[in-house]
């Protein structure tokens, strides 16, 4: 998803527009995003899957304490700095997370779930994707949340300061060494453990979704299958049209009510008027409850569009804690308060009654701090001016934010800025493919799960037919950002049901198959 949001370049039409701020995941996402930090710096439209999350810490950490726990093991890996050289440079430690309670062991050839780790603390994602601990029993599985370098606890170079000092510690924050990572784990833990005739399947939601169905495609010998969900792979080049990410956010909000759709579209240019005036700043300031004076219109505009994306990401049918402590359907909350004020309410006030749904849904926080990190997922700005290209754009008439078009070249000129380097907006799909990905992944790819929630503004950069009988696309209508992964509750509806237990059924093929394959074998030796 998370999954995980770097803001895009805009590039404007003749408009009353405010200029853009120096990523909206950053998906998640999926996703996430799917803020930036506190250079509040503007990189291309891979909004959610990174520094797309909520600028609150006390909200956060409340979400994380709430969150439910999972019993585990905290281990550290030893890792190769860079897979793919011989160069004489430091290993570092990579943290995971395991479970073997469940586990039938080598003897017989317990399954391994892993968890492909997203663009943050991996423990926060473990705490929320109740879906692979609750189903681990009935398989006798062992569960791994390996973490993503340069994430959480996994620093190269001793710490995060040294990692991220410049474009050559950084260079080796890829996908590809994630994946390699992952890999050389698996490997190395099932010789360990004398299980090497264990099967693995992969998980993996928004970002971690991405890196789940790119490690079946890239190591199929490692795992048998994955589950990607909320997984927008494809969200890059021109695969899907810029416009659609925006416009199904807006389309979350124009459901609920055309009158709330309207006010959030027209704010925008009330917002840039108010902030050209002697003390419209400071005005926008007060009115906000923003901790700092705003230095610049961009960065409330930036902040009020991350938590729209963001709503429209957990539009989930029951309360959650994910992201923020929200109510079940919060966009459906959020107009509620937009459009509840009395006529003589002005636009401003309106907006920021919707918009602390999102941001102080629980009432305790006093004043929103717009540089907050609180995953530490700053890592995915460097990313999403990489290889992480996906490009964003508005549309007039089918969004509520103001129009914007993707540019490349801004794009890049403030990567350089920022970590002087280049975008590479054509690599992942030379690495991973994407073109023509029907025929590719019908001749070389099986058992890849897609699943994906309409409402979630991430399934439009994602697989949502089936590819081939073994690639499959699981789809529902009121499912958000990677909903099948969370825990189960009471409140789950049946549709949500029904979703898992398909992803069950697939699984149980997988594993089936691959037993019948080994007593085969094992037959005819």
């Amino acid at each position: 998803m998370v999954l995980e949001f770097a803001v895009s370049p805009k590039t404007k039409p003749p408009a009353k527009m405010s200029t853009p701020s120096p990523f909206l995941y950053s998906i998640l996402i999926l996703i996430v995003s799917f803020l930036c930090q506190a250079s509040a710096i503007q990189l291309n439209g891979a909004r959610y899957l990174g520094n797309f999350w909520s600028s609150s810490r006390t909200l956060s950490l409340l979400a994380k304490s709430r969150a439910p726990k999972y019993q585990y093991e905290t281990k550290y890996f030893q890792q190769k700095l860079d897979h793919f050289s011989f160069a004489a440079l430091p290993s570092f430690s990579q943290r995971y997370l395991i479970n073997t309670q469940h586990w039938e062991g080598p003897s017989r050839s317990g399954p391994i779930f892993l968890y492909c780790g997203n663009e943050g603390d991996i423990e926060w994602f473990a705490a929320n994707t109740g879906f692979v601990w609750e189903i681990a029993p009935r398989f006798g599985a062992m569960v791994i949340f390996p973490e993503h370098r340069y994430y959480g606890e996994s620093m190269p170079y001793g710490s995060k300061e040294e990692a991220y000092k410049n474009a050559t510690t950084l260079s080796y924050l890829t996908a590809e060494q994630a994946l390699a990572d992952y890999a050389v784990l698996i490997t190395e833990l099932k010789r360990n453990l004398s299980a090497q005739a264990c099967p693995v399947v992969l998980f993996g939601g928004s970002y971690g979704g991405m890196l789940a169905a790119w490690m079946r495609l890239k190591y199929p010998h490692i795992s048998i299958g994955a589950l990607a969900s909320s997984a927008p792979v494809l969200q890059f080049e021109d695969l899907v049209p810029p416009e659609t990410f925006y416009s199904i956010v807006s389309n979350g909000f124009r459901r609920e009510s055309m009158s709330c759709f309207n006010t959030i579209k027209e704010s925008w240019d009330v917002i840039n008027k108010v902030g050209q005036t002697n003390s419209g700043l400071a005005q926008l300031t007060k009115t906000f409850h923003i901790c700092r004076e705003l230095e610049s219109v961009d960065s409330l505009s930036n902040w009020l569009e991350s938590a729209y994306s963001y709503l429209a990401m957990v539009n989930y049918p029951y309360p959650t804690d994910f992201l923020m402590p929200l109510p079940g359907s919060p966009i459906k909350e959020v107009c509620r308060k937009i459009d509840s004020l009395p006529d003589g309410a002005s636009v401003l006030q309106r907006i920021f009654e919707g918009i602390s749904v999102y941001y102080n849904y629980t009432g305790k926080v006093d004043c929103f701090d717009l540089n907050d990190d609180p995953h530490g997922m700053s890592g995915w700005d460097w990313q999403a001016c990489t290889e992480m290209i996906m490009p964003m754009a508005s549309n007039r008439t089918t969004s509520m934010f103001p129009e914007f078009y993707y540019d490349p070249k801004s794009n890049e000129e403030q990567c350089l800025k920022n970590f002087h380097v280049k975008p590479r907006p054509t690599w992942i799909t030379t690495e991973f493919g994407g073109h023509e990905f029907k025929s590719a992944l019908k001749a070389f790819g099986s058992n890849i799960i897609f699943s994906n929630g309409l409402l979630d503004p991430w399934s439009g950069g994602s697989v949502l037919e089936d590819v081939s009988e073994t690639i499959v696309a699981l789809t529902t209508k009121k499912g958000a950002h990677h909903l099948d992964l969370r825990a189960a509750t009471a409140e789950d509806p049946d549709w949500l049901l029904d979703q898992r237990s398909s992803e069950i059924k697939l699984i149980r093929g997988w594993l089936d198959e691959h037993y019948d394959e080994k007593k085969a074998i094992s037959a005819y030796r």
